[in-house]
């Protein structure tokens, strides 16, 4: 492993320093393995590292690639890993978003366009008077991803996708087992998008702060 360890930080320092871009193509194995004083073995280890965390993107009969190296791509690691924590961990990720999410909806407030607050409010219609608890999530999912993208950041947005997986459940968990969840829910999210059509950021963070502590206040219980 110290040997494959080596290899990976070798073209990571490569791709760091410029030599290889995003979306290049890296050098033949062999040359690359001699260029950087590794076994072809190493070398093969290091390439299906960097591969499972979408640093490179490996292309039978083309070649290995540098990806593009955006933020979102690199996250989806962190989304796979992620969906296999369970029970009380939840709740600490729970404990992320209501960081996270506040702050991606105050940032919204001020950078989303008048297009952007239309495809919001779309999103809130298209939700049937009698939703299932998949549509609920579904729609919940939507939401919350527009506004990140609103926040204008690309690092934030990647970062509150990556946390869907378990909240994905912890939301399903809530509207089996909790009545009016679905009442509050649209509440909530008419609240949060009247804040940011009206662009008042701090209006925005709290009704985006009391709709993720609610949820995981009642995980909190459940967990108890």
């Amino acid at each position: 492993m110290a040997v494959t360890d080596a290899a990976i930080d070798k073209i990571k320092q490569m791709i760091l320093s410029g030599e290889l871009a995003p979306g290049s193509r890296l050098p033949k194995e062999a040359d690359l393995a001699e260029r950087l004083g590794l076994s072809r073995n190493s070398l093969r280890e290091a390439v299906r590292a960097l591969a499972l965390i979408n640093v490179l993107d490996v292309r039978q009969g083309d070649g290995t690639y540098v990806t593009s190296l955006e933020p979102g791509l690199l996250l989806d690691a962190m989304s796979f890993v992620v969906d296999f924590h369970q029970d009380d961990t939840v709740l600490q990720f729970f404990q992320v978003r209501r960081i996270l999410e506040p702050a991606a909806t105050a940032m919204a407030a001020t950078r989303m366009d008048e297009a952007g607050v239309a495809e919001l409010r779309g999103i809130l219609d298209s939700l049937p008077g009698d939703p299932s608890v998949e549509q609920l999530v579904a729609n919940d999912l939507r939401f919350h991803r527009r506004i990140a993208e609103g926040s204008g950041n690309p690092v934030l947005c990647s970062l509150i996708e990556s946390l869907s997986g378990p909240t994905t459940r912890a939301r399903i968990w809530r509207g089996l087992t909790q009545g009016g969840s679905l009442d509050r829910t649209r509440e909530q999210h008419a609240a949060i998008c009247e804040a940011i059509a009206s662009r008042q950021p701090e209006v925005a963070r709290a009704w985006a702060t009391v709709h993720v502590a609610g949820v995981e206040e009642w995980l909190r219980g459940v967990l108890a």
